[in-house]
């Protein structure tokens, strides 16, 4: 029988909070009262990502804003609009890709703060409420749509936006699809099922397809698997609100670290930063605040849409127009 070693146990410190200013303290919101059980919320921080400069970008859900935090720490908010942002990664320099629960997928420009559609509505339906997204290599998107989906109704969807527009359903019987991050041979993509409390393992096939799509990591508590990410070496690490840990995972779904919050318990996403892509910055949601930990791999480079699809797509009809090549930028932060 082959024994595990156990994990090692980390902490983590306080990056940043929320500047009081920015808090919104006695507002209610349609997401809260959903999603929080009505509980008071000033804020909820997810979708982290960094752009070249190495400035960190995360969402406030319930009050539909994006936030734009320097090296230093300081807080600036670039845009407010009627909706409810989560996950994001850059289509190029200036804008940001969106996944709005309340409105589809949405592009920022983060010098103005005017956010436009990209992708609302799937066939003339509307989505369920996406929720995560990832670029690969060839500006394939991968997102996903998760809804009120859970045990009780396993009918969360993952899609593939491919550049030519195309849009493929690939799953769409998951009990609340969450992050998504791909292998660095991007051959497999690594799925959140948090409801489930699981991360799905999901091949991807060379004519498009997925099969065999397995559970690769099974958590427990209250809330599971929530934003993901892949380092160098492919271990996955894990962002779990319900236990406020982040999970670095090995091949074999082993934890080799556990990362504990220092400051709340809903640690709700993960990105890697700093000049070798060794930090790893996490979202803490309940006190509003970035937390940070250092780890020995990098985090596997972050890429972005094709430059000919965004040049060439319709924003009157949020339809991606035809793609002319495969061009890619790679986000380096």
């Amino acid at each position: 029988m082959m024994l595990l070693t156990p994990p090692d146990v980390r902490g983590t410190e306080v990056f940043t909070r929320m500047p009081d200013h920015f808090r919104r303290t006695g507002i209610r919101s349609d997401w809260a009262d959903a999603n929080r059980g009505g509980q008071p919320t000033d804020s909820f921080l997810e979708g982290p990502v960094f752009d070249a400069a190495g400035n960190l970008f995360v969402t406030d859900i319930p009050f539909g804003r994006i936030f734009r935090i320097d090296p230093k720490g300081e807080w600036e908010q670039i845009a407010e609009w009627a909706g409810e942002p989560n996950g994001m990664k850059f289509l190029n320099d200036r804008e940001l890709l969106v996944t709005d629960y309340r409105n589809g997928l949405m592009a920022c420009d983060i010098a103005s703060g005017v956010v436009r559609p990209y992708l609302e509505r799937r066939n003339s339906e509307r989505f369920k409420g996406v929720n995560d997204l990832t670029f690969d290599s060839r500006g394939n998107l991968y997102f996903t749509d998760q809804g009120q989906t859970g045990l009780h109704d396993p009918t969360g969807r993952l899609y593939r936006l491919r550049p030519d527009g195309q849009l493929d359903m690939l799953l769409g019987n998951v009990p609340s699809p969450n992050g998504v991050a791909l292998s660095p041979d991007e051959r497999v993509l690594y799925l959140g099922v948090t409801r489930g409390n699981q991360v799905w393992r999901v091949p991807l096939l060379d004519d498009g397809s997925v099969a065999k799509v397995s559970a690769f990591f099974t958590s427990h508590g209250p809330s599971g698997p929530d934003g993901l990410a892949v380092d160098c070496t492919g271990r996955v690490i894990v962002a779990n609100p319900g236990l406020g840990v982040a999970w670095v995972l090995n091949h074999l779904a082993e934890p080799e670290v556990v990362l504990r919050s220092c400051s709340g318990a809903s640690l709700t996403n993960v990105a890697f930063g700093g000049a070798d892509r060794r930090t790893l910055y996490c979202t803490e949601s309940v006190s509003g605040s970035v937390l940070r930990a250092t780890l020995e791999e990098p985090g596997m480079p972050i890429h972005r849409a094709a430059r000919s699809r965004e040049a060439s797509r319709s924003a009157v009809h949020g339809a991606p127009a035809p793609a002319q090549s495969p061009s890619i930028d790679g986000d380096n932060p």
